[in-house]
């Protein structure tokens, strides 16, 4: 869902008709006679940055990916939906086992917010549920409005979510029929910037044959900037800056910029992946390195890094505004993560073998 880190996973799930879209070859079926591709060389373990495309689940990339690194054992850290592009952080091999740490860091997106015109989703994937004449909207009031969205609040995810309620996700239940309510959380918008405020047409998602005219329903969209925790619902602002103003809102556009110490520019597209020559391995941030970006780091001796390889716990470091540690040893490899335990440091993860 938009705006959404969900549970990390090791997921399966075939790209479809998507992979046609990019012009990708899919696998070849060994049912046709026709000959399978020679597998590529698997990938090592660490993690790729992709640009996630437009009508694409996040599982779809998976998918994807486990193709071109030649493994399945791939998983992503925080969902996308179809309709968002931008950030999906993968974690190839081992690297699976930094997800988990890698999803709960904050997250910076670009956004459109169409104000005046209400959605079913509240972003362009549902159906229109009301309009509003939004002329009356002014800079000055949207900018007042975003201010009790931004610092510590509480949020009402939006009701298709992926939340579930009693075992079964809150959209497959609104897709049944059922009404589904669902309770306010905690949330951090450190960040929710105003760049643009421009009039529009109050074109709904449903709306491609609808000619109102000049006199028509007029709409507001608003380009912005939020940086966010984990857990926060970018479509779940637009729905309530909307609901602030009186017009109602939903999101039109939404790009992931950066996960934690992951960030747009270092990100390849698929069509770049697919790229890299069939007999060459994916080129992967390394387990070190990525360690780096997402952890404080702690530069072990070789025999803190032996004891450590084995499972042992070791003498405490010095005081990090967070944990884990990551923990590096004299070669550069990622030996393991590492927490306080009393008057020692333990391993909650081990990666280097005894």
């Amino acid at each position: 869902m938009p705006g959404r880190a969900t549970r990390p996973g090791i997921v399966a799930s075939g790209a479809g008709h998507r992979a046609d879209t990019l012009g990708l070859m899919a696998d070849s079926s060994a049912h046709d006679g026709t000959e399978r591709p020679a597998r590529r060389p698997t990938a090592p373990d660490g993690l790729v940055v992709v640009d996630k495309p437009a009508g694409w689940t996040s599982h779809d990339v998976v998918s994807r990916m486990r193709r071109l690194a030649g493994t399945r054992k791939v998983g992503h850290a925080g969902t996308l939906d179809p309709m968002a592009t931008g950030v999906l952080v993968v974690g190839i091999g081992r690297a699976t086992r930094l997800l988990t740490y890698v999803v709960g860091a904050d997250k910076e997106y670009t956004a459109t917010i169409r104000l005046g015109v209400t959605t079913t989703t509240d972003d362009a994937e549902g159906e229109t549920l009301a309009r509003t004449d939004a002329a009356a909207v002014s800079e000055q009031a949207v900018r007042a409005g975003v201010g009790p969205l931004t610092g510590d609040i509480r949020q009402v995810p939006s009701s298709v979510s992926a939340i579930k309620v009693d075992g079964r996700r809150a959209y497959a239940r609104v897709r049944a029929g059922e009404s589904v309510e669902l309770e306010s959380r905690p949330v951090t918008v450190s960040r929710f910037d105003v760049h643009a405020v421009r009039p529009v047409h109050a074109a709904g998602p449903d709306d491609a044959d609808r000619r109102d005219g000049p006199d028509g329903p007029a709409a507001v969209d608003v380009d912005v900037t939020v940086v966010c925790s984990s857990g926060t619902y970018i479509r779940a602002l637009a729905r309530d800056l909307g609901a602030a103003l009186g017009v109602g809102g939903h999101l039109t556009a939404l790009r992931r910029t950066r996960v934690g110490g992951y960030r747009l520019a270092e990100a390849r597209t698929l069509e770049e992946l697919e790229r890299t020559p069939a007999d060459r391995p994916l080129t992967v941030t390394t387990l070190a390195d990525a360690a780096r970006a997402t952890f404080p780091v702690r530069d072990l001796t070789d025999a803190e890094a032996r004891s450590l390889s084995f499972g042992h716990r070791i003498a405490p470091g010095a005081p990090t505004p967070t944990e884990p540690v990551a923990a590096i040893a004299p070669d550069g490899t990622l030996v393991a993560l590492l927490q306080s335990a009393g008057p020692q440091a333990k391993p909650v993860i081990v990666f280097a073998p005894a």
